[in-house]
């Protein structure tokens, strides 16, 4: 977190002096002693959220060639004569915990062309796909365990 609170400084100041750094690394020191001393922050969720940012960093890789393997998917599906679009809408249970990652799945299924999440309550969503075929595996797709392993990391 102090790196962090190091590195926003140095860009809201726009440029890198050796003062400007100084300074910088007090009032970073004084901001993480700040958090740690009266908010109940720990050092050791530093580890945890370096952890979790590179698997993020991971997830949104992984979602960007998702993303571009579903628009072939899709430009097959309705410029191809011979194919048929089935549309589906599909009801399936996740193991997510948090908040965050079951938004972050619903957001992620939103994003991949040809599907679009209707309804998240709980743990429970509701998807329409453009065809039957992209609704296959949708309850136990990578983003389900990517999120899943992003959860487990202590």
């Amino acid at each position: 977190m102090f790196v962090i609170f190091f590195l926003i400084w140095i860009i809201f100041n726009g440029q890198f002096t050796l003062e400007i750094a100084l300074f910088g690394l007090v009032i970073s020191g004084a901001i993480y002693w700040f958090i740690c001393k009266f908010l109940g922050y720990k050092p050791a969720n530093d580890i945890i959220l370096c952890k979790r940012f590179f698997l993020m960093l991971h997830y949104v890789f992984v979602l960007l060639i998702e993303i571009l393997k579903a628009n072939g998917a899709v430009f097959k599906m309705i410029y191809s004569e011979k194919y048929c679009l089935e549309p589906a809408v599909v009801h399936f249970k996740t193991t997510l915990h948090t908040t965050f990652a079951r938004v972050l799945l619903a957001n992620s299924i939103t994003l991949t062309p040809g599907t679009i999440t209707v309804s998240l309550k709980d743990d429970e969503y509701v998807v329409h796909c453009l065809d039957k075929e992209l609704a296959q595996g949708i309850d136990s797709s990578i983003f389900v365990k990517l999120l899943e392993r992003i959860e487990n990391v202590k």
